[in-house]
């Protein structure tokens, strides 16, 4: 299926998802301007064509870890993969992303204390492949999407 055209009214469906991706559907036609049945449809050839990959849970404080962080990673020449594949078993990872600049990964981390945020750090610059690496700690969110 080709992906649809983001006209008017899927950029409105998807900017509401954003505010509240739990949004009864009748909300949403009532935001859009469409019949519910139309609204499913969209959504139903949005979701089918990859528009929208999914819905995500948003954790509460709790259980959101205490310490978070990104480290900046160098990579050693042709050990990318490994690397990557060394960052994906660890659980602290929230997301690796390849960027450009002096390091060639970003990795989101979180962790319950300071102690095991400097041991995981440790952890990563000792992966065969890790070239160094540079970490900032987040203070605070400003906003998120």
């Amino acid at each position: 299926m080709a992906e649809p055209e983001l006209d008017a009214v899927n950029r409105a469906l998807i900017a509401a998802l954003k505010v509240d991706a739990r949004m009864p559907i009748a909300a949403l036609a009532r935001i859009v301007g469409l019949s519910r049945t139309a609204l499913r449809h969209r959504l139903a050839v949005l979701e089918t064509t990859g528009v929208i990959r999914g819905y995500r849970v948003e954790l509460g404080e709790r259980l959101v870890p205490k310490v978070r962080a990104h480290v900046m990673i160098e990579l050693r020449p042709k050990l990318g993969r490994q690397v990557i594949q060394q960052l994906k078993a660890c659980p602290e990872v929230n997301s690796l992303h390849a960027v450009s600049g002096p390091f060639d990964l970003l990795a989101e981390v979180g962790c319950e204390d300071l102690d095991r945020l400097n041991a995981l750090i440790d952890r990563i610059a000792a992966f065969h492949g890790v070239e160094r690496t540079r970490s900032a700690i987040v203070l605070e969110d400003c906003f998120e999407r």
